[in-house]
Order: C-alpha cells, then structure tokens, then sequence
C-alpha cells in the first residue's frame, strides 16, 4: 500500500472529500467565489500569505486557481483506484434517466455512426481512428453506478462498454502520462488524470440499459466514470489525446474543480 494512503483513515477521507465538496459548490459562480475567497482570508489570515489585493479582481481569480489546483492535487493524491464505487441492483435504476447538458435535449448533436471515427493523439503507439464496429467488437462489460451531478440530484443507470484501461493499453498509450484528454461533438471538452482513466469502473459506454445509447445520453460513445462527477463524463467524443501538458476543461476553465471526483 501506498504510504500516502496510511496517513489517513477511510473516515478521515470522507469528512475531506465531503468538506472539499461543499467548498467547490460555494465556488460555482464567479461572485461565489470571490465571496468564498473574501471568507477565507478574513478567517484564516490568507491575504498575508498569499499578498491577494481584495480590490483586484484578477488578483483574487488569481488566488482561487491556486487555491482551486491545490485542492486538485489533495484530491489526487487521496485518490486511490483500487477504491470501487457502488454498484447497484437493475431495479434501483433511475426511470427515465436525466438528461442534463449545457444546451437543451433538442440541441443535443445528431452525428452519423457509420461515419464515425474515434480520433486517437498524443502520447500513443497506434493513432489509426477507430470505427464503432471496432469499438463494438472489443470486450465489453457493464455498471449499473450512480451518476453524480454537481448541481445536487443523483441518478442510477446501467451502462455498457469497453474498459478504458484496455482500451489505452490496445492503443500503446503512454500509462505514464499525466493526462487524458477529450474533444466532443457537442463542442464540450474535459481532461481527467491517468488514475482515473485506469480505474477498472472507467469504461468507454457504447449502451445504455442494453441498447445502444442514444443520443440524449451520448451516441454514439460517452466516458462513463462513476468515481468522478458528471461534467467530468464527456459524451459524443471524437477526439481523445494522451498527453504530459494540462488540458482544462470546458467548466475548469470557468472556475469548477478540474479533479472533481473522488
């Protein structure tokens, strides 16, 4: 076992992730967390040690970053991937599934399966695109996990696909690499950490509830991770890169945890 993981009780961890939690929702809008950040100086003396001049805005958006990627590296550092989430019965699954996007289910993109191909870059032996019949051939499992939203619901579904582990194992990608990146046809994008794309629970999700999935969760593939919140699962990726340089994130760049997860 890991030493940093010694430090800490299985409760120790959860009062941190629970308290990091409410901190990163008191953080959602630009006003939240410069109110957040005004709070933790005035309690804890940060001004002095970080000289954050409160009249400056960029100053203080400056102070939360730092603040925002040292909770990045806590949450890394406790994450442990031989940890599972819970995996529930078929008859707790939520009915109908939500969708939740930052557009409406209308304006969900429409993109043609027979044309599709998955885009490989970066840090990877073999960057030959792959179809979905290929994707579909690959071993496949299934989760029925809890999907997680930042706003405050939860939903149980059951998903079905490829282990991203091997999935990056079939490809040469560099298991090393500091990062793993995705571009959407929904013009959304997210990165996660190495760890976490190794975690035998990540998986590429090619169904949903035994079909295949359909748009509004994510057609023709989504990243289906139940140890990360959902703005950290991307649906309708056509481009994943394996890289060593800090990609953000569609919401990280506007000031959400980039971890986010557990």
């Amino acid at each position: 076992m890991n030493n940093k993981n010694k430090l800490f009780s299985d409760a120790d961890k959860a009062v941190i992730i629970h308290d990091a939690t409410k901190e990163i929702n008191k953080q959602l809008s630009s006003e939240g967390r410069r109110r957040f950040l005004k709070q933790g100086l005035t309690l804890g003396g940060l001004m002095m040690l970080t000289g954050c001049d409160m009249s400056d805005n960029q100053s203080v958006e400056n102070t939360l970053s730092r603040i925002s990627r040292f909770n990045d590296r806590v949450q890394g550092w406790l994450f442990n991937a031989n940890d599972l989430a819970p995996i529930y019965p078929e008859s707790m699954m939520t009915r109908p599934f939500p969708f939740n996007a930052f557009y409406s289910e209308e304006e969900a993109p429409v993109v043609n399966g027979d044309a599709y191909r998955l885009e490989v870059a970066g840090l990877v032996a073999d960057k030959r695109p792959w179809t979905l019949a290929q994707l579909h051939q690959m071993a496949q499992v299934s989760q029925v996990t809890r999907h997680i939203c930042v706003e405050g619901w939860s939903a149980i579904g059951k998903w079905g696909g490829v282990p991203f582990s091997l999935f990056l194992k079939g490809i040469g990608a560099d298991l090393n690499a500091r990062y793993v990146s995705f571009k959407c046809a929904d013009d959304y994008y997210t990165s996660i950490d190495m760890a976490t794309a190794l975690h035998p629970q990540t998986i590429i999700a090619l169904t949903y509830d035994g079909e295949i999935i359909p748009r509004k969760y994510g057609f023709p593939m989504k990243l289906r991770m139940p140890t990360k919140l959902g703005y950290k699962n991307p649906k309708h990726i056509l481009v994943m890169e394996v890289t060593n340089r800090y990609p953000g994130g569609y919401w990280e760049d506007q000031g959400y945890n980039w971890f986010g997860g557990s």
